[in-house]
């Protein structure tokens, strides 16, 4: 953790949603750093997910207010949080299937400088994305399926290609749902590393929901735990999973001390 801490870039002020007559997320309230790993956590129907759609843009609250970098984009919808540089990846793979491996990331680095495909730019603005894209092809080990279909990919080098378009997109906060789920063991390592590396730049905010708390200790500088919509408890790992609020919140099945062996993985909402 960092002596001194960082202005918050993200601010959620009592943010609610209800469906019918079921609330689903009440009256959170947190603030999201820049230069911090936040890991959001819960049993299953905690409101994870939820609340995760709400930051992102997915799902408009019912109450409450956002902000990013003192903006409120409460109301805003996803496509134009992403274009301020809020960039999500989800826990289903959300890419163009029809397209090569390189032509995802060309759109995804071509959205971020505002060139696309058009054939007046100029010579140097094409020579920078396609650098770009040869940079995020190689960070994401994918520069040998550069000319693959998305679709003819195995499920591991859809996630990388994802993961590559956020980088591709710089946005200012990255958001991972579940982002090794229906991964093989050999395949975790290279999303979690990419994951740290943009966690050890100390210049984004990470926002991550994970159930494996294995996954959540070698990553997090912060938890923040729902439970039945609200928000339990927040702050250093070690400190939260040790909770007895928390601990009774999840039965014991989940959250254990790091001493205390491995946790059982459990279900997302």
């Amino acid at each position: 953790m960092h002596s001194s801490t960082p202005p918050a870039l993200l601010q959620a002020r009592e943010l609610s949603i209800r469906f019918g007559g079921h609330t689903a997320v009440e009256a959170v309230s947190c603030d999201f750093a820049t230069g911090t790993l936040t890991a959001i956590v819960g049993p299953n129907g905690a409101g994870k997910t939820t609340f995760f759609n709400l930051l992102s843009g997915q799902l408009a609250p019912t109450s409450g207010r956002l902000w990013f970098d003192g903006r409120d984009i409460t109301r805003l919808k996803a496509p134009k949080r992403a274009q301020l540089g809020i960039g999500r990846a989800f826990q289903l793979t959300n890419l163009f299937p029809e397209l090569t491996v390189r032509e995802n990331l060309w759109l995804a680095a071509s959205a971020r400088t505002g060139a696309g495909f058009a054939m007046h730019r100029l010579a140097n603005s094409y020579m920078a994305i396609r650098e770009r894209v040869d940079h995020y092809l190689a960070r994401v080990s994918l520069t040998g399926r550069a000319d693959w279909l998305a679709a003819t990919l195995p499920h591991g080098d859809q996630r990388k290609l994802e993961v590559g378009m956020l980088l591709a997109l710089e946005p200012r906060v990255f958001m991972f749902d579940e982002p090794t789920a229906g991964m093989s063991v050999d395949e975790v390592p290279v999303i979690l590393n990419l994951i740290q590396a943009i966690r050890d730049e100390r210049d984004k905010v990470v926002l991550l929901v994970e159930h494996k708390m294995d996954v959540v200790r070698s990553l997090a500088d912060r938890i923040i735990v729902l439970h039945e919509g609200r928000l339990l408890d927040e702050g250093e790992p070690e400190q939260v999973i040790a909770s007895p609020l928390v601990q009774q919140a999840y039965l014991g099945e989940v959250l254990v001390p790091a001493d205390a062996g491995a946790a059982p993985e459990g279900d997302s909402p």
